[in-house]
């Protein structure tokens, strides 16, 4: 069982369970899913190894073969045809899930410069947190050499809490550096 898995069942949830009254272990939240995802957008059109790279990228980073992201509808402007690929995703779950979110915190996320710390306002009203990194330099497998350009990537942390309180306390006790009010 990984690390932060076993502190989570420990000592986060009982710590949880006291905070906020919850009866019922199952009323804890938890970390349901992480989706990881890099859009490459209409660079594909100019670039055609551009997907490939991503999808190489997004591979090493998460450990498992991301899908490909399709356009819904066409958009002239941004030379954008329907079911043209515009973008890799991956959707983490189990220990891939939670070896991804101890990497995530304890590793690339201090290798970002100047890092101070990341958003707490970034909840979507239900306990899930979206963070956006510039690019995929700060996870250590990436090597510099061998990437074609910087992509940024979008981290989306799915957690079964009903409130952003709830999520963030989670997160929180799991180790994501929140910068702190008024810094």
């Amino acid at each position: 069982m990984e690390r932060l898995h076993e502190r989570y069942t420990k000592d986060i949830q009982p710590q949880l369970m006291r905070e906020f009254n919850f009866r019922n272990v199952l009323e804890t939240p938890r970390v349901a899913k992480i989706v990881v995802n890099i859009g490459v957008g209409s660079e594909t059109v100019s670039d055609s190894k551009a997907l490939d790279a991503a999808v190489g990228d997004l591979t090493k980073i998460a450990g498992q073969k991301p899908i490909i992201t399709k356009a819904r509808k066409s958009i002239a402007n941004f030379k954008l045809r329907e079911d043209k690929p515009i973008g890799v995703k991956v959707t983490l779950r189990g220990r891939r899930m939670w070896m991804f979110l101890d990497r995530l915190m304890n590793v690339a996320l201090p290798r970002v410069r100047d890092f101070r710390g990341v958003p707490s306002d970034a909840f979507d009203g239900r306990g899930n947190y979206t963070l956006g990194l510039r690019e995929q330099l700060v996870f250590p497998e990436i090597e510099y050499d061998k990437i074609d350009k910087l992509r940024g990537l979008e981290v989306s942390i799915v957690t079964t809490a009903r409130t952003d309180e709830h999520g963030r306390r989670l997160l929180q006790l799991l180790g994501m550096p929140f910068v702190k009010k008024g810094a």
